[in-house]
């Protein structure tokens, strides 16, 4: 009889690891991209040594962890990373600090967090957080493009303008401040540097936006292109990541009503849509 118990109980934890397995397997399809070439490195791939990322707040580098990782652990590449602002306006979670220090806190979060992820030059500028699109386009791009100069990336990565990868307004203004600081420096370039050869832009998957989104996550999947490449998202760097972020250590919960764990275990790959500008290819 107890064997006969013992077996049926296999057989059940059985079909419901299959079921666990398969519904795994299912929710990871809204998070994939099948068009994208898969990678082990968008640097590696194009055979870039100095990236420059582009980006609006504190912790929008969680979205390129894998990227900017992989990109000096595995390609040993020179990697910089500009924030346009502090993230002084966001609603802490949980709460760390007195809300009038959160631009402080979230620098800081933010410089230890590219620490963590080997960056080896990195600013925080201090344009208002939510007021990017206010400040003069001019002021952007000439910033933008002197700092391209001082790093001579090969590849910028940053947002791609019509959609800012979650809809943000910020961080639409600052890709397309990036793209445009791009276009500038390759026109005007140097004998000793003709500017980046890539652009890579953050895609979020479309089918997730689509599903879990709502109206926004659907406004970003209608106005983002399709991936080129996928590569690992290393998730274990993201996990750590939102420990670093302590002011928004519980933001996945917050925002899509689950942990960070289950999110990763789901989204476990970036995307991008990497332009060649060498190529004569168009940037938009």
């Amino acid at each position: 009889m107890l064997k006969r118990i013992a077996i049926i109980a296999g057989i059940v934890l059985g079909v419901v690891a299959i079921v666990l397995v398969g519904s795994v397997l299912y929710m990871r399809s809204y998070f994939s991209a099948a068009e994208a070439k898969s990678v082990a490195s968008v640097v590696g791939d194009v055979g870039a040594k100095r990236v420059l990322g582009v980006f609006a707040h504190p912790d929008d580098e969680q979205l390129v962890t894998g990227f900017f990782s992989i990109a000096k652990e595995r390609d040993g590449a020179f990697t910089a990373l500009v924030t346009g602002t502090k993230g002084e306006a966001g609603k802490q979670v949980p709460v760390v600090a007195r809300q009038q220090d959160l631009g402080i806190v979230r620098k800081a979060e933010a410089l230890k967090n590219g620490f963590a992820l080997g960056i080896d030059d990195q600013e925080v500028w201090d344009y208002p957080d939510g007021g990017v699109p206010d400040v003069p386009m001019e002021e952007l791009v000439a910033r933008i493009a002197a700092k391209v100069v001082a790093v001579q990336p090969e590849l910028v990565v940053t947002f791609w303008p019509a959609s800012g990868a979650t809809g943000h307004k910020d961080h639409m203004r600052m890709g397309l401040a990036a793209e445009t600081a791009v276009k500038q420096v390759r026109a005007q370039a140097s004998a000793g540097y003709a500017g980046p050869r890539w652009i890579a832009y953050v895609i979020t998957p479309p089918n997730g936006l689509r599903t879990f989104g709502g109206e926004t996550g659907k406004s970003v999947a209608d106005n983002q292109p399709d991936a080129t490449h996928a590569m690992p998202g290393a998730t274990d760097a993201k996990l750590r990541g939102w420990k670093i972020h302590a002011s928004q250590e519980h933001y996945v919960q917050a925002a899509y009503g689950f942990p960070d764990w289950l999110l990763y275990l789901l989204w476990d790959q970036e995307f991008y849509r990497v332009v060649d500008l060498g190529a004569n290819a168009e940037a938009r």
